[in-house]
């Protein structure tokens, strides 16, 4: 496999520098400059609507400088008053444009400064509530899994490890483009965005705490760089990698991967199955499909199979993790079944088996 040198990396990272920033979902996106705009246009009309109020009632209204009312002096005695400015060099004097004032005018002026002020407060509030939403899932996040790269492999992943349980709540997705962040924030799981190279974006999305990892890079040498980083900062998680080429799957197993998924020879396989039996292809293709049809589910030993054999078992066994070593179904090495056994089997789907181990949901706002 050929790696570029550490010299060329670093510059690599710094010329890609991305800001990284961790993203929620959301139920109701709307763009910030959307909200001040239609704020703005909200203020602007009542402004002109006071402005020709007093224009109408121009008669009523005495400017100091002697002169009479026009609309350039309604407009300016409009604006000093819904701003609570008030020089009182345009007063109104007669009765009606007194009355006008009270229960027009004074109306107005509060939904003015509701309007201003409103929405600094609400831009205040909405940060806050960010910040506050963004500690306490941070507090409460634990044993989820994360996912570099929500390209088509990613998303795939995502998508498989959901269907068998896992909420999307305890998935986070890691990706440099914005535009893949907020795709995935948009399907329900939290984003950040940033190089998953670097240990800080890892960091920030709490990787330390996660139980999984899926690397789906587009490049094999960068799955080298963030399975290396991974490794380092969360010891006991399960990491698996897809890879492009096979040969560079034994460099994912010497930087902490604990299985290594060559995705063109994969595809190749089953290409080359599918050709040789359309049948099996598609029996192959609805096991790797979870959620529908038939699927391949691990799960431990229970105490009513201990001491049974292989096909004793009401499921179809396709083979037994005994330590660190799986053997097949027909291994004589199987025997009896044990109470640490592990037992992988094809099972049709009910939803009884669409239960991830380890997880639990989040506080939900």
């Amino acid at each position: 496999m050929k790696l570029p040198g550490h010299d060329a990396i670093a510059r690599q990272a710094d010329e890609h520098l991305v800001t990284h920033r961790v993203i929620l979902p959301r139920k109701v996106v709307e763009r910030p400059i959307r909200q001040v705009a239609k704020r703005l246009a909200m203020a602007l009309f009542v402004l002109a609507a006071t402005a020709f109020i007093v224009w109408v009632d121009r008669d009523g209204y005495n400017d100091n400088a002697g002169d009479g009312v026009d609309f350039l002096d309604s407009l300016y005695y409009a604006t000093v008053t819904l701003s609570t400015t008030g020089y009182g060099d345009i007063t109104p004097v007669s009765d009606a444009a007194r009355l006008t004032n009270i229960f027009v005018i004074t109306p107005l002026r509060v939904l003015f400064l509701i309007i201003l002020v409103g929405t600094t407060l609400e831009v205040l509030t909405e940060r806050t509530r960010e910040e506050w939403r963004l500690n306490r899932w941070r507090a409460a996040l634990r044993d989820h899994t994360v996912v570099v790269g929500f390209g088509t492999k990613g998303r795939s992943a995502v998508q498989t490890v959901c269907a068998s349980g896992l909420k999307k709540e305890q998935v986070v997705v890691v990706d440099p483009s914005s535009q893949a962040v907020d795709a995935a924030t948009a399907e329900g799981y939290v984003g950040v965005v940033g190089d998953a190279t670097r240990s800080d974006v890892l960091m920030r999305a709490e990787i330390h705490k996660a139980r999984q990892i899926i690397i789906a890079t587009q490049r094999d040498d960068t799955a080298v760089l963030v399975t290396l980083t991974a490794r380092q900062l969360n010891r006991q998680a399960k990491i698996v990698v897809a890879v492009r080429e096979e040969e560079n799957a034994p460099l994912l197993k010497q930087s902490g991967a604990d299985a290594v998924i060559t995705s063109a020879s994969a595809a190749g396989r089953l290409l080359g199955l599918s050709v040789l039996s359309p049948s099996a292809g598609m029996v192959m293709e609805d096991l790797i499909q979870q959620g529908s049809g038939l699927d391949i589910v691990e799960r431990p030993v229970v105490k009513a199979e201990v001491g049974k054999g292989v096909r004793e078992t009401d499921d179809l066994v396709v083979s037994v993790v005994r330590g660190h070593r799986v053997l097949g179904y027909d291994d004589p090495a199987v025997g009896k079944l044990q109470l640490t056994d592990r037992l992988i089997t094809i099972v049709r789907v009910t939803p009884a088996t669409r239960v991830a181990p380890h997880s639990r949901p989040l506080p939900q706002d």
